[in-house]
C-alpha cells in the first residue's frame, strides 16, 4: 500500500464505520434537532463520503484539482445553500466538514499507528484537505446567503412599489418609506411598465406614506415624473401634507408644472376630469332624471 493510497484504502475498507461515527458526531453537535432528520444527514454524508473517496483515490494532492474534486465542491455548495435556507449558521454548516476529522483521524491511527512518520504525514495532509473543504463550505454559505438577501431585498422593493389601476387610463403609485436611488429605479420601471400595460394617460404618485421629503427625494420624484411624461402620461403628486409643503418651500425645490394635491381622492377627481369623466352622487343623478 503506497503512502498516496493510504486514505483511499481506509475509506474503501472502513467506510461504514467512518460514516456511522461521522453521523453521530453531526447529530450531537452540528445539526439542529427537528430541522434535519438523522436519515437526511446520513444520506447526505454517505453521498459526500463516496465523492470524497473517489477524489482522494484519483488526485489526492494539495491543489485538490480535477473533476473528482469539482464534484466534491458542487456537493458542498448545494449543501451550504440548503443549510442557509434551513436557518443554519456558518459554524453549524462548516461542522459538516470539520466533524469528519475525528472519524478519519481514528481510522488512520488504527491503520498506521505503528508507523508514526507515515501517520504524521497522512494526518497533516488530511488536515489541510479538510480545512480547504471547510473554507469552500463557508464561502459557498456566504455566497448563498448574499444571493438570498439580495433576492429578498428586491422582493421587498417590488412589494413596496405596487402600481394600481384606478380607472380606465388612470394608474396610481402609492409610495411607502424613503426614496433612494435604487428604489427610484424600481419605481420608474414599475410605473412605466404599468403605463404601457394599461395604456394610462394619467399617473398619480401618492407620497402619503413617505415620511419626509428632502432635496434628494424631490429630485427622485421629478425624475419619475419626467420618465412618465416621456411615455405620454401626465403625473399628479398627491399626499402633500402641510409639513411636506413647508419643507419643499424651505428647500426651494421647484416642482415645475407638476400638479400636486393633498389627498389621493382629490388627485383622482382631477385625473377623471382630465380623461373626460366625472363622479356624481346617486341621489343627484336621480333628481336630474
Amino acid at each position: 500500500m503506497t503512502e498516496q493510497n493510504d486514505l483511499a484504502t481506509i475509506l474503501e475498507k472502513d467506510e461504514e464505520a467512518v460514516l456511522k461515527a461521522w453521523v453521530a458526531g453531526q447529530m450531537s453537535g452540528g445539526v439542529r434537532q427537528g430541522v434535519v432528520s438523522e436519515a437526511t444527514v446520513r444520506d447526505s454524508s454517505r453521498a459526500f463520503l463516496a465523492l470524497f473517496a473517489s477524489a482522494v483515490k484519483s488526485a489526492y494532492d494539495e491543489q485538490l484539482s480535477g473533476e473528482a474534486w469539482e464534484a466534491v465542491r458542487a456537493h458542498l455548495t448545494a449543501l451550504s445553500r440548503e443549510r442557509v435556507i434551513q436557518g443554519f449558521s456558518p459554524v453549524e454548516t462548516a461542522t459538516f466538514i470539520f466533524s469528519l476529522k475525528k472519524p478519519l483521524f481514528e481510522a488512520l491511527r488504527k491503520s498506521l499507528g505503528k508507523n508514526l512518520e507515515a501517520l504524521g504525514d497522512e494526518l497533516w495532509k488530511l488536515t489541510q484537505t479538510l480545512d480547504s473543504l471547510g473554507l469552500v463550505t463557508i464561502e459557498a454559505y456566504q455566497a448563498s446567503r448574499q444571493q438570498i438577501i439580495e433576492r429578498q431585498q428586491q422582493e421587498l422593493l417590488d412589494l413596496t412599489t405596487p402600481v394600481v389601476r384606478l380607472w380606465d387610463s388612470i394608474v396610481a403609485l402609492p409610495l411607502i418609506g424613503t426614496l433612494d436611488s435604487e428604489r427610484t429605479q424600481v419605481v420608474m420601471e414599475s410605473l412605466l411598465d404599468s403605463i404601457v400595460d394599461n395604456e394610462a394617460a394619467i399617473a398619480i404618485i401618492d407620497i402619503t406614506g413617505v415620511p419626509t421629503v428632502d432635496t434628494l427625494v424631490a429630485q427622485h420624484l421629478l425624475k419619475t415624473v419626467a420618465a412618465a411624461r416621456l411615455m405620454g402620461a401626465e403625473c399628479i403628486i398627491s399626499g402633500i401634507r402641510p409639513q411636506i409643503a413647508q419643507t419643499i418651500v424651505h428647500l426651494g425645490v421647484d416642482l415645475g408644472d407638476v400638479v400636486t394635491k393633498a389627498t389621493l381622492a382629490e388627485a383622482l377627481k382631477i385625473a377623471l376630469r382630465r380623461v373626460g369623466m366625472t363622479v356624481t352622487k346617486i341621489a343627484t343623478a336621480k333628481q336630474d332624471n
